[in-house]
C-alpha cells in the first residue's frame, strides 16, 4: 500500500527531536514491510534562522526535503498569521501544501491513503486535501489537539468536521477517544492504538556507571520535557524543599527556563537542580537509568512517551493523574500517580516510592508489554480495510 503521512510534528535536520514520537511510529510501520510511505511535514514560514526567535527560528532552518531512516520527507512552508493564526491555520496549511501533494501524484506516487497526525490544524488540513483529491484520510489524535484545543468553539467545530470526514480516527489512549466521542463521533469510528517504546534503545544499563557520569550522590529525580507551564516542572522544583538531599535533573529547553531557575533560587534549592538542556535519545536513556524516578507533573498528556522510556530503562515514575497517564501507570511496578498536582502531593508520592521502590527488573518487564508491534499491526489492518473497501474488495 502507498501511504502519505501528513503532519507538522516531525523531526528535521534543524530540530531532530521535534515530533520524534510520530517518526518512531512510522519507522516501525515501514519496517513491517508492504508499505511505501512518504511524509509531507510542513513547517511555518519564518524569515530568520536563529534560535533567538524561538521555535519558529529553529524550524526556519529545516531543509526543503530530506531522507531520515530511509523515509523521504518534504518540508513545504506555510504562512502563519498573528492573532487569527489559530482559526486560519487549517485553511492556510491546506492551501500551502495541496500543490506539492498533487505534484507527488503526478510524479508517480499516487497514494492510497492520507495518514494525518495531530487533529488540529494538521488533521483538518489533511481532511480538506483528502476531499479535494478524493483520497481517504485517517487522523490520529495525540494529546493537546483533543484535550485542550476543543474548548475553543471554531476549532472544535472543525475538529468534529474532520473526524466526520475521515475514514477513521485513531487516538493514542482511551481518554482521548472519550474526548472525540464526547464531540459526537461514533465510538466504532475511533480506534485506540497506543504509542510503543523502543526496547533496544531504552534498556537497563549499569546504574553505578551512569550515576558517576551524572555526578549523582544520593536520591535523584528526573523531569523531562519542553520547559513550558503545562509540563509542570515548577511543581517538581517546588517539591524539593520537602525532599531534603534529593537532586533534580531537568532535561529540556524552552521559554520557562529563566523562570524555573529563578524559582529554584528563591526556594533555596538551586544547588540541587541541574538544567541539562535538550538531550538526544541516547542521553535520555542514560539519564533514566541514573535516577531513582522520573517525575512527570503535566496538566495534560495523551500518552506520554517519557513514561514508557523510563520504565524500559528499569526506572519507575511519579506522574500526575491526567488523561492517558493512568493507562500507562497502571500497576505498582510502573510507579505511582500523584493525588493532586501540587508540590506537597508530589513530595508525598516520591517519598512513598523511594521508601518502597519496585524491583527495577519488574519495571522493565512491565514496559516490555508495550513494543510497537501491536500498534503497527493495528495500523496495517485498519489501512487495509479502508483501502480494500474503496476498491470494492
Amino acid at each position: 500500500m502507498k501511504i502519505l503521512s501528513y503532519t507538522t510534528l516531525y523531526p528535521n535536520a534543524a530540530d531532530p527531536s521535534f515530533g520524534v514520537f510520530v517518526e518512531n511510529r512510522l519507522r516501525h510501520l515501514v519496517s513491517a514491510g508492504g508499505v511505501d510511505l512518504r511524509v509531507v511535514a510542513p513547517v511555518p514560514w519564518f524569515p530568520f534562522r536563529s534560535k533567538r526567535f524561538g521555535r519558529y527560528g529553529v524550524l526556519a532552518g529545516a531543509p526543503s526535503a530530506e531522507t531520515r531512516h530511509g523515509i523521504s520527507i518534504v518540508h513545504p512552508r506555510y504562512p502563519t498569521i498573528p492573532r487569527i493564526g489559530m482559526t486560519a491555520a487549517p485553511a492556510l496549511l491546506a492551501m500551502a501544501t495541496i500543490g506539492i501533494v498533487r505534484r507527488m501524484i503526478r510524479g508517480g506516487f499516487d497514494f492510497d491513503l492520507i495518514d494525518a497526525h495531530y487533529f488540529y490544524p494538521d488533521g483538518v488540513a489533511a481532511a480538506i486535501i483528502g476531499r479535494r483529491l478524493g483520497k481517504p484520510v485517517v487522523i490520529t489524535g495525540r494529546g493537546t489537539d483533543l484535550n485542550d484545543i476543543p474548548r475553543y468553539a471554531l476549532p472544535r467545530k472543525m475538529i468534529r468536521w474532520a473526524a466526520d470526514e475521515a475514514a477513521a480516527s485513531i487516538t493514542v489512549c482511551q481518554a482521548l477517544k472519550d474526548s472525540l466521542v464526547a464531540l459526537g463521533i461514533a465510538p466504532d469510528r475511533v480506534h485506540v492504538l497506543r504509542n510503543g517504546v523502543d526496547l533496544k534503545q531504552f534498556r537497563p544499563m549499569d546504574r553505578a556507571v551512569l550515576r558517576r557520569e551524572f555526578g549523582i550522590d544520593g536520591p535523584a529525580l528526573a523531569s523531562v520535557g519542553y520547559l513550558i507551564p503545562r509540563k509542570g516542572h515548577e511543581i517538581v522544583i517546588g517539591a524539593l524543599p520537602l525532599l531534603p538531599g534529593t537532586t533534580l535533573l531537568i532535561a529540556g529547553d524552552g521559554p520557562e527556563e529563566a523562570h524555573l531557575k529563578s524559582l529554584a533560587a528563591r526556594l533555596g534549592v538551586a544547588d540541587r537542580v541541574r538544567f541539562l538542556g535538550r538531550l538526544p535519545h541516547d542521553g535520555l536513556a542514560r539519564l533514566y537509568g541514573a535516577v531513582d524516578a522520573l517525575v512527570l507533573a503535566s496538566s495534560r498528556e495523551g500518552w506520554a512517551n517519557v513514561l514508557l522510556e523510563a520504565m524500559a530503562c528499569g526506572t519507575p515514575v511519579v506522574a500526575s493523574n491526567v488523561w492517558g497517564t493512568p493507562e500507562v501507570v497502571a500497576v505498582p511496578e510502573a510507579g505511582v500517580l500523584m493525588r493532586a498536582r501540587t508540590p506537597e502531593a508530589l513530595a508525598e508520592a516520591v517519598r512513598g516510592l523511594l521508601a518502597s521502590p519496585p524491583d527495577r527488573a519488574a519495571t522493565r518487564a512491565y514496559a516490555e508489554q508495550f513494543s510497537w508491534d501491536a500498534t503497527t499491526q493495528g495500523q496495517l489492518q485498519l489501512f487495509t480495510k479502508i483501502i480494500d473497501a474503496r476498491a470494492g474488495n
